[in-house]
């Protein structure tokens, strides 16, 4: 059944490694399941599944390699419950009596006096200990108690004593081709941290501490900085016209920005980058900060991120005046090679799907011009686009 289990998630395209696989059987093997299918799906989750993206495929298989746990005919003909499961259960939450009648009764028993009853019973039965219905203490049924029963027909557990809990798929959102939450951009962009400890040494070091009291003979307190996020990212946002459709993913993904990177700084500009660029949009024609003053102001070590449709007049790129708000004396496309010349990692994140990029000659152009860095903002997308610029 395990092994079924592991060449399923193989066969879905979840990445499971025979090293993962035996840890599973090892955790399994000191009991760390405690002989519940419900702590064994979160027990085997934990230990086969690395990638949040993977969690769907992970109950899906899961649903069907087990899914005599979840049809209660299924279960009776397909499944393969370990009787020691059914034992531990049994010590678990059953009286000596209660104990004995199980043991006399036995799983075989169980399940065919089971059959026999839905075979029997013509209508619904509320309370008692012998048919299946609801609020009794029978071996099957809802929303009463037994301490190793089979629930039929109820919507959630009550008393967490089934054998059976597993109902819902909890993560079928995450796939890398959704678009992200705010929870889910945190995720990706974490790949793009690269920690270093920086700034006053207001942190105890207890290792070193520890070290140099043994070796000097009394308290020598060690401390050290902070370990912070020392990567430093300079983002540009599109701003107004076709991005009004796409304002709340781009909050999304500033807001978590904002939160995993403490050395971001960030402006604003409208279809393609000029001689100028803003931070408060009711000031973007009164108070602009020069592009070259960027360029000069942050290193070449920062990370450059564009965030926009890049949907707009090709002449917005390629012709000197071809800006729909001024007169700008150097094409757009200056601009953009002046970026990606001085800062070497530089991706462009667009909300629009990627499915609609061909469609768009002033897509095509930047696509080009960022030398095809690219990327949809979607779980994938923006992994790969942090990927591209910790390279």
């Amino acid at each position: 059944m395990f092994l079924q289990f592991f060449t399923s998630l193989r066969d879905a395209q979840v990445p499971v490694t025979l090293r993962e696989y035996l840890t599973l059987m090892e955790a399994l093997d000191a009991d760390l399941a405690e002989q519940t299918v419900e702590n064994f799906y979160y027990l085997s989750r934990a230990a086969l599944v690395k990638d949040e993206r993977n969690l769907d495929k992970f109950d899906r298989v899961f649903g069907t390699v087990f899914k005599g746990l979840e049809s209660l005919l299924d279960a009776m003909g397909k499944a393969e419950i370990p009787e020691e499961w059914l034992k531990k259960l049994a010590e678990k939450y059953l009286t000596e009596e209660e104990k004995k009648q199980i043991e006399a009764m036995g799983w075989d028993k169980l399940m065919e006096t089971l059959k026999k009853r839905l075979e029997e019973q013509k209508g619904r039965h509320q309370g008692g200990s012998k048919w299946i219905g609801t609020a009794g203490t029978s071996p099957f049924g809802a929303h009463g108690y037994n301490p190793e029963g089979v629930r039929i027909g109820q919507e959630k557990n009550r008393n967490n004593r089934a054998v059976k809990v597993w109902d819902k798929r909890e993560f079928k959102d995450l796939d890398g081709n959704v678009e992200l939450g705010i929870r889910n951009i945190k995720v990706a962009l974490r790949r793009l941290r690269k920690f270093a400890r920086t700034g006053a040494p207001d942190e105890l070091d207890l290792d070193t501490t520890i070290k140099e009291t043994a070796n000097h003979g009394y308290l020598d307190v060690h401390m050290r900085p902070e370990r912070r996020n020392a990567v430093k990212v300079l983002v540009f946002f599109d701003i107004g016209g076709s991005m009004d459709s796409h304002i709340e993913q781009v909050e999304e993904l500033f807001s978590a920005a904002k939160s995993e990177f403490k050395h971001m700084e960030y402006f604003y500009f409208h279809n393609c980058l000029y001689e100028g660029v803003w931070k408060q949009n009711k000031r973007r024609f009164t108070d602009r900060t020069p592009t070259w003053d960027v360029l000069h102001k942050y290193p070449h070590d920062y990370k450059v991120v564009f965030v926009g449709d890049a949907s707009m007049s090709p002449y917005e790129i390629m012709v000197p005046g071809g800006s729909v708000e001024h007169v700008n004396e150097e094409a757009g496309s200056v601009w953009l090679d002046r970026i990606t010349r001085t800062y070497p990692h530089a991706v462009w994140l667009n909300p629009v799907a990627q499915k609609h990029w061909d469609y768009s000659e002033s897509t095509t152009i930047i696509r080009r011009l960022f030398s095809e860095r690219m990327y949809p903002i979607t779980i994938e997308g923006l992994e790969n686009a942090m990927r591209e610029l910790v390279r």
